[in-house]
């Protein structure tokens, strides 16, 4: 587990994948009894597109969003 200070002062807790190293799930210190999985977990390409971006300001120029209105992500 790795700890560690969000951009709006909270604290978070990364779990990782013991063979590859991988964020599994997380937490955020507000709120520890609901567990977040990041959607690049899942290798389905079935599904479902993601319904907003949170932090698009941050986000690689390479990375290409499109929510699951059609929309690209960050508009």
């Amino acid at each position: 587990m790795h700890t560690r200070q969000g951009g709006s002062g909270q604290g978070l807790a990364f779990h990782f994948c013991p063979d590859c190293g991988a964020t599994v799930w997380f937490t955020l210190g507000r709120d520890p009894g609901t567990v977040r999985i990041p959607v690049g977990a899942f290798a389905d390409p079935g599904f479902p597109a993601p319904g907003a971006e949170l932090y698009p300001h941050r986000r690689q120029g390479w990375a290409a969003v499109t929510l699951a209105n059609g929309r690209a992500g960050g508009t």
